[in-house]
C-alpha cells in the first residue's frame, strides 16, 4: 500500500518527501526523542558515591556509550539493516516473524510471542515514564507538585481519546516534534561552550574505559541502554511512514539528541560541587529559569506523542497477532476512517488500567527505568534472532551474518544483564505483564492447534447428494434462504465434520444456498481479495477471502459484496424466493450460524494439553464473539455447539446383560 494517510495528510510511502519527513519526526521518534527526559539523571544516579573515577571521566565515558549505542544499535541495526527486513512496506517484530515463519523452524513463534509480549509491555512503561518524567520538571518550582495525580489525569485523556480518532490531534505531531527537537539540540549547543572537552566524548575510548574501569558498569549500561529503547517502535512504525522518510529524519534526530545528551554533559561538569545538584534532573537544569514551566509543557507534549506512538503500535501488535493466531478475533474500530488508525477497546482499556496501576506503583520516574529497559532488551533481542534468519533466507554471505549475529547478541546480551540485575527492583512488574501475554499467546496459539486436531474433516462432494435432495424436500421447513457457514478448512475439497453435523443431523436446515465462507491469511499485509468456487451449481458455493494482516476480518460487510456480485452477475437471485416479497424486490434473507465446539473427552488429552486448554479457555472470554469480531450482526446468528468427535472414545464396551419386552 502505497499511499498512507496520517493525521489528514496523504503522501506516497516509497518516495522521499517533505510530509513524509514531517509526519515520521511526529509519530516515529517519539520514543526515542523523549529519552533526554531521563537517561542522564540516571546516569547520574548509577554512579557510586565512593567512585575513584573522576566525575569528569565518567561523565565522557557515559556520553560516549550514549552515542556509539545510538550508533550500532539504532542506526545500523535499526535504520540500516532491519529497514530493509519489510514485509509489503510493514515493519515489525510480527512482520518479520511472517516473513521467516515458511523456514520450518517450528519454534520461532515461540520468539516472535517473546518480542512481541515485551513490546506490548514497553507499551504500558512508556507512557507512564514519559509523562510521569516531564511534569516532575514542575518540582523545580514546588517541591510538592502533586505529580502521581497529575500525571494519571493526562494518561485518562490520552487512552479516553483513542476512541475518537488521532486524526485531528495526529496533524499537530510533526510540527511539535520538529520544535521539540530543535529546542534539545538548542539548549545542548548553548551548553557546549562551557566545556569542549566534552567532545571528546566521540571517541570510543572513553566508552571502553568506563566499563572496564568502573566498579559499577553494569549499572551504568543498564541506564545508557535508555539512550535507545525507541529504535524498536521506529521499526514497527515502518508501514506508516516508509524507510526513506524514516533514514532521514533519523540524520536530524541524531544529531540533535547527541547536541543535547553533550550540552547535559557540559552542564554536570561545571554544576556537580553545586549544592542541590544531585536532586536536579539535567534535563530541566540546562534551561534558564524562565523557560523550566514552557519546557515542562513541550515536555509533556512531547511525552504525549512518545505515548501515543507506543499505544497505536501496540493496538497493530495486537491486529497482527489476531490474523496469526496469536491473539483471540477482538472487535477492531477505525475512528478516524483512516486503515493505520485503529482502536481496539478492550486493549485500550487494558493498557489503562495498567499504566495507572504502574503510576501508583513506582510513583517516580526513576523507578520505573529497570522496568523500562527489561522490557525493550528482551524485545531487541528476539528481533536479532529473527533478523539472523531472514538475512539467511536472502541467502547473504554467512560470514557477514555471524558477525552480526556476534555482535548485536553480546550488546544485547550485556544491556539484558545490566537491566536483569534490577528485578527486584522493579523489573520483575515488565516480566509480570509481558509473562501474561506470552502465555496466553502461546495457549492461545497452541489451544487452536490442539483443537484442530480433534476436528474430522471430511469430503464434501460424499454429503452432495443428501444437501441437493435435502433442498427438494419440503417436508424439512425452509431454514434460510441463504446459510452461511465459517470454516478453518485447509483443503478446497474439504470441510468440517461439524458443518455437515449441523445441516443434517442436529436440525435438517433446508437451504436454497449454502456458502461456506473462509479465509486466507496472506503475508502481503494488505492484500483484499475472494474467491468463489460452485461445489454444487446452484445450491453450494465456497467462498474463499484472502486478506493480508493489515486488513480488518469484517467478513459480513465483506460477503454483503460478494453476494451483491453474484447477484449481478445472475449467478443467485436478487430478490426473495418467497413471492408475497418477491414482488416487493425484497432480497433474500441470510442467516449465519457458528458452531462452538464444547467438548472434548479428557483421556484424549495429554496433562500439558489440558492445561493449555485451560487458558485458552480463559483467553478466549477475552476476545469477542465470532460474530462481534468478524463483523457480524447478532440479529441473523444462530450460534450452535457440537462434540469435536463423533467417534466413540471410550476404551470399553458396557455389556447388555438383559432385555425385557413387556406385550400390551
Amino acid at each position: 500500500m502505497a499511499e498512507v494517510t496520517e493525521g489528514g495528510h496523504h503522501f506516497d510511502i516509497k518516495k522521499l518527501s517533505f510530509i513524509g519527513v514531517l509526519v515520521s519526526l511526529g509519530i516515529v521518534f517519539g520514543d526515542i526523542g523523549t529519552s533526554p527526559l531521563y537517561v542522564m539523571k540516571a546516569i547520574v544516579n548509577a554512579r557510586e558515591s565512593g567512585s575513584t573515577m573522576p566525575f569528569n571521566e565518567y561523565i565522557e565515558g557515559a556520553l560516549s556509550c550514549i552515542i556509539w549505542t545510538l550508533t550500532l544499535q539504532t542506526t545500523i541495526k535499526y535504520v540500516v539493516i532491519a529497514l530493509r527486513a519489510d514485509n509489503k512496506g510493514e515493519g515489525g517484530i510480527l512482520a518479520l516473524f511472517s516473513l521467516v515463519k515458511n523456514l520450518k523452524k517450528g519454534w520461532l513463534y515461540l520468539i516472535a510471542i517473546v518480542g512481541a509480549a515485551a513490546l506490548i509491555a514497553d507499551g504500558v512503561i512508556t507512557p507512564s515514564l514519559t509523562v510521569m518524567s516531564a511534569i516532575e520538571g514542575l518540582e523545580i518550582y514546588n517541591p510538592h507538585t502533586p505529580v502521581v495525580p497529575i500525571t494519571i489525569a493526562i494518561l485518562i485523556v490520552i487512552f479516553v481519546v483513542q476512541q475518537f480518532g488521532t486524526s485531528f490531534i495526529g496533524k499537530f505531531f510533526g510540527p511539535v516534534m520538529v520544535i521539540w527537537f530543535l529546542v534539545l539540540g538548542g539548549l545542548g549547543l548553548s551548553h557546549l561552550s562551557e566545556n569542549m572537552e566534552i567532545l571528546r566524548s566521540f571517541n570510543p575510548y572513553y566508552a571502553y574505559k568506563l566499563i572496564a574501569h568502573s566498579p559499577s558498569a553494569i549499572i551504568i549500561l543498564g541506564a545508557v541502554f535508555l539512550c535507545t529503547t525507541g529504535a524498536e517502535a521506529l521499526y514497527s512504525d515502518l508501514g506508516h511512514c516508509g524507510a526513506k522518510n524514516i533514514r532521514v529524519s533519523w540524520g536530524f534526530v541524531k544529531i540533535m539528541l547527541i547536541l543535547n545528551y553533550l550540552g547535559q554533559g557540559a552542564w554536570l561538569l561545571m554544576n556537580y560541587n553545586k549544592p542541590g545538584f544531585s536532586v536536579v534532573n539535567p534535563f530541566f537544569g540546562i534551561m534558564e529559569e524562565w523557560m523550566v514551566i514552557p519546557g515542562v509543557i513541550l515536555a509533556t507534549a512531547a511525552a504525549i506523542i512518545a505515548s501515543q506512538a507506543l499505544i497505536t503500535g501496540s493496538f497493530t501488535i495486537f491486529s497482527e497477532a489476531m490474523s496469526l493466531n496469536l491473539w483471540p478475533n477482538q472487535k477492531i474500530d477505525y475512528p478516524s476512517g483512516v486503515k493505520g488508525q485503529m482502536y481496539i477497546p478492550r486493549i485500550n482499556w487494558g493498557l489503562l488500567l495498567f499504566c495507572i496501576i504502574v503510576v501508583l506503583h513506582f510513583r517516580e520516574s526513576g523507578k520505573m527505568e529497570a522496568a523500562y529497559g527489561l522490557s525493550i532488551t528482551v524485545t531487541m533481542l528476539m528481533t536479532t534472532i529473527l533478523l539472523v534468519y531472514w538475512l539467511l533466507k536472502h541467502r547473504v554471505n554467512k560470514i557477514l551474518i555471524l558477525v552480526f549475529a556476534l555482535v548485536y547478541m553480546a550488546i544485547e546480551l550485556g544491556f539484558f544483564s545490566a537491566n536483569v540485575i534490577k528485578f527486584m527492583e522493579g523489573g520483575w512488574i515488565t516480566v509480570v505483564l509481558a509473562g501474561s501475554i506470552g502465555v496466553c499467546m502461546y495457549a492461545w496459539y497452541n489451544g487452536r492447534l490442539i483443537k484442530t486436531k480433534f476436528i474430522k474433516f471430511i469430503k464434501l462432494e460424499n454429503y452432495i447428494p443428501i444437501i441437493k435432495d435435502m433442498k427438494l424436500d419440503e417436508t424439512i421447513p425452509k431454514y434460510a434462504t441463504n446459510l452461511a457457514y465459517l470454516s478453518r478448512a485447509k483443503r478446497n475439497d474439504e470441510i468440517e465434520s461439524k458443518i455437515i453435523y449441523s445441516i443434517i443431523k442436529k436440525q435438517p436446515k433446508r437451504a436454497d444456498h449454502y456458502f461456506i465462507l473462509s479465509i486466507t491469511n496472506q503475508e502481503d499485509p494488505y492484500t483484499f481479495k475472494y474467491a468463489v468456487d460452485e461445489v454444487l451449481p446452484g445450491t453450494i458455493y465456497k467462498i474463499n477471502f484472502m486478506l493480508g494482516f493489515k486488513i480488518d476480518r469484517r467478513i459480513n460487510d465483506y460477503f454483503d459484496m460478494v453476494l451483491r456480485d453474484m447477484m449481478a452477475d445472475g449467478t443467485i437471485p436478487s430478490r426473495s424466493s418467497h413471492p408475497s416479497l418477491r414482488a416487493h424486490n425484497i432480497p433474500p434473507d441470510l442467516k449465519y450460524v457458528i458452531i462452538d465446539n464444547t467438548y472434548i473427552n479428557d483421556i484424549l488429552l495429554t496433562v500439558k494439553e489440558k492445561i493449555i486448554l485451560n487458558i485458552y479457555n480463559f483467553v478466549k472470554y477475552i476476545g469477542s464473539d465470532d460474530f462481534k469480531a468478524w463483523g457480524i450482526t447478532s440479529h441473523n446468528v444462530e450460534v450452535e455447539s457440537a462434540p469435536m468427535t463423533e467417534d466413540c472414545v471410550s476404551k470399553s464396551r458396557i455389556e447388555q446383560c438383559g432385555f425385557i419386552r413387556h406385550n400390551s
